[in-house]
C-alpha cells in the first residue's frame, strides 16, 4: 500500500512534521548566539584576557613576549585600540593553528604539565575583548618545536612561511563563518621575530576595560608584573609598548622585585592533600609561606607611596599554580575578617597542578573555589598565623606611635650634625654602592622628608657578615644598618625597641646615638675603612661570643 501524504490527514500531518524536523537546525550550539554570550563570560578584565595569551606563549617555549597597545589613526573613522601579543616561541603548523582558534580545540586538552588544559584560552580571551582576532604563526624549517629564542644569530631571521587564520564576531553573527578558516600563507605579517613565533592581533576592540592607551598599559604592567613574577625572575622578558616590566612580589621578599624588604615569618608549611576527597591515591603538595612587612621602617612612607607600592588595602593571599598566579584574595582565613593591620603581612600558596579540582581552578585560570577538604586542611594553621601576624603588626604600630622608632635618635643626630666636622663628599665606592642597594630594599630611603632631607637614617637589614651593625654613606646621607640576626639585637636591642615603657624607649634612642656616632666616625676616616671594618667585625664577633648562651 503506497503511503499518501496530505496536508489535512493524520499521516499527512506526520510527514509534514518529519520534513520540518529535517530542515530545522538542531546543532548542539547555536553558533551566532554562543559567540555573543561567551563574550560576556569568564574574564575579569583586559589584563586577565591578555594573561591567557602570555600563558600560551610561555607554553610554546617563548623567552620574549612583546605586548603592544596602540590607537592607530583612521581617516574618517573613530580611533579604536588594537592590541597585539608577539612571542618567539615554537610557532604552530597550519593544523595546530586552526585547532587553537576553536573553542576547546587544544592539542593539549587535559594536559596538566603546562599552564593551559582546556583549549579555551585563545578564542575565549580574544573575543571577550575584541570583535576580531587574527593569528599569524611561523616555524623553523624542518622543526616541529621551532626557535626558543636562545640563538641570537636566528633572532633577526625573516620567517620563510607565515600562516594566518582568524575569528570574526560579525561574520559569525551574519552566518558567514561557521568554521575556523583554513590557514593561509601571508607575505608580510604585521610583526615577526626570528625563524619561529606567533603574533596574536586584536582589532575592533570594543570591550576593553579602558579606552585610553596609557591607562591600559599601566594596568597591564601592574597585573602582569605580579601574575608572572616567578617566570620573570627565571629570565622571561615581557615588554609593553617597548618597556620591560619589572616583577612585583606581593610578599616583598625577592631582592630582584620592584620593592623588597619584608622578612619571612616562620617556616614554610607543607601539606599533602588529596586531589579528590574520596580518592586517597591521587595527592599533591601545597606549600605556604608568610611574609612580615617592616612596620618600623615603612610606616614613614606617605599614604600615596603606600598605595603605589601596594601596601594599603593590599592584604591577601596569592594563589600560585605552576609558577603563575591564578588568584589573589582573602582565602583560608576561617572566621578572621580582614583588618587594616592585615596590610602589613602577606601569604603565598603554591600548589601542584594535580590539585586543580581541589582548588576549583576555572578554565580562565583567574579564580579559585577551594573544595571543603582543602579548606579543612589549610584553614586552621593559616588562620592562626594570620591572627599572630595581625597582633604583631598592631603591636609594632603601637610602638611607632609611642616612640616613633629611630626618629628620636635620627632627629638628635641631625640637630647636632652642624657641630661636627663635615663627612667626606666623595665616600668609599663600596659604601656608596651599599647605599644604592639599601635604597632598593627600603622604600623609606628613596623618599626623603619634604621639609628637609635627613642626613641620618637607621634601618634594619640582614648583613652579609656577622657584624652587629654596618654603615653606608653616599656623600649626603649616612645609613646605619642594624643586623637583626646578631645576638645583641635579639637579647638587648629588640626588647628595648618592643617595650612600652618610656624608659625603654629612651635607652633605645641613646643606644642608637652611640651606634650612629661609631658609624659616623668610621665614615669620616676615609682611606682607613678596611681596617675599621675589620675591627668592627672582630668587636661584633666578640660581643656575640659573650652573649651567646650556647
Amino acid at each position: 500500500m503506497r503511503e499518501v501524504t496530505t496536508t489535512n490527514g493524520a499521516r499527512g500531518a506526520t510527514v509534514s512534521t518529519a520534513q520540518k524536523i529535517k530542515t530545522e537546525d538542531c546543532s548542539i550550539i547555536a553558533l551566532d548566539k554562543f559567540i555573543q554570550a561567551t563574550r560576556d563570560s569568564g574574564y575579569k578584565g583586559t589584563a586577565s584576557a591578555i594573561s591567557e595569551l602570555v600563558d600560551n606563549s610561555i607554553q610554546a617555549g617563548a623567552k620574549r613576549i612583546s605586548i603592544t597597545v596602540i590607537a592607530p589613526a583612521a581617516d574618517g573613522e573613530e580611533k579604536t585600540i588594537e592590541i597585539s601579543v608577539l612571542d618567539n616561541g615554537c610557532g604552530m603548523d597550519p593544523f595546530t593553528l586552526r585547532q587553537a582558534l576553536r573553542f576547546g580545540g587544544s592539542t593539549r586538552f587535559g594536559d596538566r604539565s603546562g599552564l593551559g588544559r582546556y583549549g579555551m584560552g585563545l578564542p575565549n580571551a580574544s573575543l571577550s575583548q575584541a570583535r576580531r582576532v587574527a593569528v599569524y604563526t611561523w616555524q623553523s624549517p624542518g622543526s616541529a618545536r621551532g626557535n626558543t629564542g636562545n640563538s641570537k644569530s636566528r633572532a633577526d631571521t625573516t620567517p620563510e612561511q607565515v600562516y594566518m587564520s582568524y575569528l570574526d564576531v560579525d561574520e559569525i553573527v551574519r552566518s558567514e563563518m561557521e568554521q575556523v578558516p583554513r590557514p593561509e600563507l601571508v607575505k608580510a605579517p604585521p610583526q615577526c621575530w626570528g625563524s619561529a613565533g606567533t603574533l596574536v592581533l586584536w582589532t575592533r576592540c570594543d570591550r576593553l576595560d579602558n579606552q585610553r592607551v596609557t591607562t591600559i598599559v599601566r594596568k597591564l604592567e601592574s597585573e602582569l608584573s605580579r601574575r608572572f613574577r616567578h617566570y620573570l625572575w627565571k629570565g622571561l622578558r615581557i615588554t609593553i609598548n617597548g618597556d620591560a616590566i619589572t616583577p612585583f612580589d606581593p610578599l616583598y621578599l625577592h631582592t630582584d622585585a620592584e620593592v623588597s624588604g619584608a622578612h619571612i615569618f616562620g617556616e614554610e608549611l607543607r601539606y599533602e592533600v588529596r586531589a579528590d576527597a574520596t580518592d586517597p591515591r591521587r595527592t599533591g603538595w601545597v606549600r605556604v609561606r608568610f611574609a612580615e612587612l617592616p612596620v618600623h621602617e615603612w610606616h614613614k612612607l606617605s599614604n600615596e607611596e603606600k598605595r603605589r607600592i601596594g601596601i594599603s588595602k593590599g592584604a591577601g593571599v596569592s594563589i600560585v599554580r605552576a609558577g603563575r598566579e591564578v588568584d589573589y584574595g582573602w582565602f583560608f582565613m576561617g572566621s578572621k575578617h580582614r583588618e587594616n593591620y592585615d596590610d602589613w603581612w602577606r601569604c603565598e600558596i603554591q600548589f601542584d597542578p594535580v590539585l586543580d579540582e581541589a582548588f576549583g581552578i576555572t578554565h580562565t585560570k583567574q579564580q579559585v573555589r577551594p573544595q571543603a577538604h582543602l579548606i579543612e586542611a589549610l584553614t586552621p594553621d593559616l588562620e592562626a598565623t594570620a591572627r599572630a601576624l595581625n597582633g604583631r603588626a598592631r603591636k609594632a604600630h603601637l610602638a611607632v606611635k609611642s616612640g616613633e622608632l629611630f626618629s628620636e635618635a635620627e632627629r638628635v643626630a641631625n640637630e647636632r650634625d652642624h657641630l661636627l666636622k663635615p663627612l667626606p663628599t666623595n665616600p668609599d665606592p663600596k659604601s656608596k654602592a651599599l647605599a644604592r642597594e639599601l635604597e632598593k630594599q627600603h622604600p623609606v630611603l628613596r623618599k626623603a622628608p619634604t621639609d628637609r632631607p635627613s642626613r641620618y637614617t637607621i634601618v634594619e637589614s640582614a648583613i652579609k657578615d656577622t657584624c652587629f651593625f654596618s654603615l653606608a654613606h653616599d656623600g649626603e646621607r649616612l645609613i646605619l644598618v642594624l643586623n637583626p640576626d646578631h645576638p645583641f639585637y635579639r637579647e638587648i636591642y629588640k626588647p628595648l625597641a618592643d617595650g612600652d615603657n618610656p624608659r625603654d624607649q629612651q635607652l633605645r634612642a641613646k643606644l642608637e646615638l652611640l651606634l650612629l656616632a661609631a658609624a659616623r666616625s668610621e665614615a669620616s676616616l676615609k682611606g682607613k675603612d678596611p681596617a675599621l671594618a675589620r675591627h668592627r667585625l672582630e668587636w661584633s664577633n666578640t660581643l656575640a661570643a659573650f652573649l651567646n648562651d650556647k
